[in-house]
């Protein structure tokens, strides 16, 4: 994917709009913090910055683990989607 931005108000709407947290990224996968570490342990989700307590994701990247995550889920604990 390109980027294209070309002025520092682009810039800093990519960021608050595209750039997650850890904490975010939690929220959106339904998973706990220590999930997500193992994750990136793991090299199943990669930050594009790692922060002393925190990570920072590109949005598009945790949409798609969501989708995976969610089609998972379906196959092997389909008792929970009721």
């Amino acid at each position: 994917m390109e980027y294209h931005l070309k002025n520092r108000r682009e810039v800093e709407d990519f960021i608050r709009n595209e750039v997650l947290t850890t904490s975010e990224v939690v929220e959106i996968l339904g998973v706990t913090r220590q999930r997500v570490s193992q994750m990136i342990a793991g090299g199943k989700l990669n930050p594009i910055k790692k922060l002393r307590g925190d990570s920072l994701f590109l949005r598009s990247d945790i949409e798609e683990k969501k989708k995976e995550l969610e089609a998972l889920r379906k196959k092997y604990r389909p008792y929970d989607m009721e």
